[in-house]
């Protein structure tokens, strides 16, 4: 450490020998920052010193040295000398009395980093070298200054009506630009800002009072601004949350009832149909068995005459053969045998299809109503309407899941992975005959209706693909361009290729970066739909701005062999 000491001209006498306080009175200058510790920038506290020359606190060097046992050497945190083995630290007591008495005659610690201004910070305009941060703007001087720089502000009476403000990067902006001047003043007439200059220039004759004046208007104007806000009274807000929250606690419950009830209704039929199907099992085999042994004893009767017979058959006597023969009856057909019937293997398939029609009437009045119910709750939603998300995770809140409804696949398109992936098929698939099913274009709808906001994700590989909205009374039957997504009116498609996108029947590409997961966003009653390119970052493709009169269904539509799109699951 090198000790930087300034003796007077009037003395040689050492500042250790000086009284106390003497030092300051004598003229001696010491830089202070050699007084300081190079790791907690604080003036020395029992101060140790390294066979280097370097001295730092007891507990900062400690520390240090404590993170660095693993190692087998131990090194100086300045000029890193290393030092085998880890020396014995021993206070430096002459340094130590130094500091003291220099604490004593006001010798301060050196700045932390944190008080030097950064590139964010208001340097202090006084300060030569590194400038430390400034407290306060002078807007009279205008000049910032720092904690030292600022103290005749507040001692002087000449300072006493200058106008401290916050540190300001913006003093320029107080400065006319035509006169160099301070703008005190304020022209009503321009709606701008002027110096003293200004008044008798070209603002002369117009409405001017001073800033500070103008300030007081515009501050009254304000004021009587927020009264108006508090004139919406925030209780009143507060108990529409509660009557929501009330509201929407009844509705889960009494909607968590009915659908118990529901679901012990489907379990009472479940049980019922089980009950017919295996009383009419009993019944069958019951018969069946009875047919069993009816016949087993007729077949026991014929094989006991059959024997009769074989041994007739062997008497040699011929009269015997004649007397015997009249004695025993003819074999017949056994009577069992007609009355048996071979029911075919599918004999219940029929109850089977019965179910299942239950089940696709009980899926379609389901999905209608779901589409009432969500347009009963976006109602309440609608209340509180928020702008459309800004990231992937805010999207991701209003995540719906997607799935396919068989009955509206084209016959070339494969489902598969529960109904959320389409892949187009060289051969027709064996789908039943269904009106809602699209026969000239290679196209199928969600069977989830879309309405409120809700977003979902579609990841695909291929030459080209559509993702779409549609409404679900869209052409299936009548011209392939009539129900070509996107190219009617009841329809919005983005035409998705290896490197453009395309939106409805635009022929100018959209930008966007490259990219095979699309994100698509809808707020149906703002009339909003947008389409995003997603990756690390999503990125805006297109928006459409519409009023949608329908619910809407989520589309896909393959171009060619073997491509694919699949609803991704981000619930």
């Amino acid at each position: 450490m090198i000790f930087k000491l300034q003796l007077s001209k009037k003395t040689s006498q050492s500042p250790l020998l000086l009284p106390r306080g003497e030092m300051a009175q004598k003229g001696v200058q010491l830089d202070r920052e050699a007084f300081c510790c190079s790791i907690c920038l604080d003036l020395l506290k029992d101060p140790v010193g390294l066979n280097c020359g370097h001295s730092y606190c007891m507990s900062c060097i400690e520390t240090h040295w404590n993170k660095e046992d693993e190692k087998e050497t131990y090194s100086c945190p300045q000029c890193r000398q290393a030092f085998t083995p880890r020396p014995v630290l021993v206070k430096n007591t002459m340094l130590a009395a130094l500091v003291e008495e220099l604490k004593k005659t006001g010798l301060q610690a050196a700045p932390a980093d944190h008080c030097y201004a950064g590139p964010e910070d208001v340097a202090c305009d006084v300060c030569t070298g590194r400038k430390l941060k400034a407290v306060k703007t002078c807007l009279f001087c205008l000049v910032s200054y720092c904690e030292k720089h600022l103290q005749p502000h507040y001692d002087a009476a000449t300072f006493k009506k200058h106008k401290l403000v916050n540190p300001s990067k913006k003093l320029q902006e107080n400065i006319c630009s035509r006169h160099n001047e301070l703008m005190k003043m304020f022209c009503r007439t321009d709606q701008q800002s002027i110096c003293d200059i200004c008044t008798v220039d070209e603002h002369k004759g117009h409405d001017i009072v001073s800033a500070a004046a103008e300030r007081t208007e515009r501050q009254r104007e304000l004021e009587e601004s927020r009264g108006n806000v508090h004139v919406f009274d925030v209780k009143l807000l507060q108990q529409e949350v509660e009557a929501i929250n009330q509201s929407a606690d009844k509705t889960v419950e009494g909607s968590e009832k009915l659908f118990t009830e529901l679901i012990r209704l489907l379990q009472k039929r479940s049980r019922d149909v089980k009950q017919e199907v295996r009383s009419q099992q009993e019944f069958e085999v019951s018969r069946i068995k009875e047919l069993q042994e009816k016949l087993e004893q007729e077949i026991a009767e014929l094989k006991r005459k059959d024997a009769e017979l074989e041994q007739l058959s062997h008497t040699e006597d011929h009269n015997e053969f004649l007397h015997n023969y009249s004695s025993v009856s003819p074999v017949s057909e056994p009577t069992g045998s007609s009355s048996i019937h071979i029911r075919p293997i599918t004999y219940f398939q029929d109850v089977t299809a019965a179910v299942s029609e239950v089940r696709d009437k009980l899926q379609q009045v389901l999905s209608e109503e779901r589409t009432k119910i969500l347009a009963s709750v976006n109602e309440v939603d609608d209340l509180l309407s928020q702008p459309e998300p800004k990231t992937r995770a805010g999207f991701l809140r209003y995540s719906q899941e997607i799935t396919l409804d068989p009955n509206t696949a084209h016959r070339q398109l494969l489902l598969s992975d529960g109904n959320r992936k389409a892949t187009r098929m060289n051969q027709n698939q064996s789908y039943s005959d269904h009106p809602e099913r699209f026969s000239q274009r290679c196209q199928v709808l969600s069977g989830e209706s879309l309405t409120g906001r809700c977003y979902f994700e579609v990841e695909w590989r291929g030459r080209g693909v559509y993702v779409a909205v549609a409404y679900k009374n869209i052409n299936r039957k009548e011209g392939w361009k009539k129900m070509r997504f996107g190219h009617n009116d009841k329809s919005w498609a983005l035409h998705c290729y290896q490197n453009r996108f395309l939106f409805n029947n635009i022929k100018t590409p959209v930008s966007g970066p490259p990219s095979s997961r699309v994100g698509v966003y809808l707020d149906h009653s703002a009339g909003t739909l947008s389409f995003y390119s997603v990756s690390e970052t999503m990125t805006l493709l297109h928006r459409v701005q519409t009023r949608f009169t329908q619910p809407l269904h989520a589309g896909l539509c393959l171009h060619n062999i073997h491509d694919t799109a699949e609803f991704r699951n981000l619930i």
